[in-house]
């Protein structure tokens, strides 16, 4: 498990430094230069909102991120509004790994890596089909009126030609409420 320190080094890494107004809209901002993106890779910017709870007070993060891979393997990198890496998380079958400043954490799967980063297992093995606007094909879903529900998700796709993605898992006994917003950058 990280320490206190670790995982606020592990929310600086996804961007709770300047520019945190501007990319709470998911505007961007000004300071990051944006190139285009690699092919196999997907870019834009992501904000990750958890809700205060009895152990925790409330949380919110943003950065820049590239994308590329599946479920299975794959790598994600979160950039700084000024361009600089924070942090890059790699997996493949059984393992995963975070790569951020302060040194390189080995976990058996990315559920592992994202809790105990940052105290919430984020369905990030999801996150490639989800941004293509599709479930992920390794879990069941169900269709809803603007996208689908997986893994205790509400993920919506109703303005994805527009570039945003939410997805939502509502509070229960054992979680808070955690808010998941990406802006894709357009196709070059």
């Amino acid at each position: 498990m990280l320490r206190p320190c670790q995982r606020r080094t592990a929310l600086l890494a996804l961007g709770s430094v300047p520019c945190v107004a501007a990319f709470s809209s998911l505007q961007g901002c000004s300071l990051l230069q944006t190139r285009p993106a690699e092919p196999g890779w997907t870019q834009g910017r992501l904000l990750v909102r958890v809700d205060a709870s009895a152990s925790q007070a409330a949380q919110s993060a943003s950065a820049a991120f590239e994308l590329r891979g599946s479920g299975s393997s794959g790598e994600l990198r979160l950039n700084s509004p000024l361009g600089t890496r924070l942090a890059t998380a790699t997996w493949s079958p059984g393992r995963a790994r975070l790569a951020m400043v302060d040194g390189e954490r080995s976990y058996t799967s990315l559920d592992e890596l994202s809790r105990q980063a940052l105290g919430q297992a984020l369905p990030l093995a999801a996150l490639p089909d989800w941004l293509a606007g599709r479930p992920w094909s390794e879990a069941s879903y169900k269709n809803t009126s603007d996208g689908f529900e997986q893994l205790g998700w509400l993920v919506s796709t109703a303005q994805r030609a527009q570039g945003l993605i939410e997805a939502h898992r509502s509070a229960s006994s054992a979680a808070p409420a955690v808010l998941l917003r990406v802006r894709l950058d357009p196709p070059a």
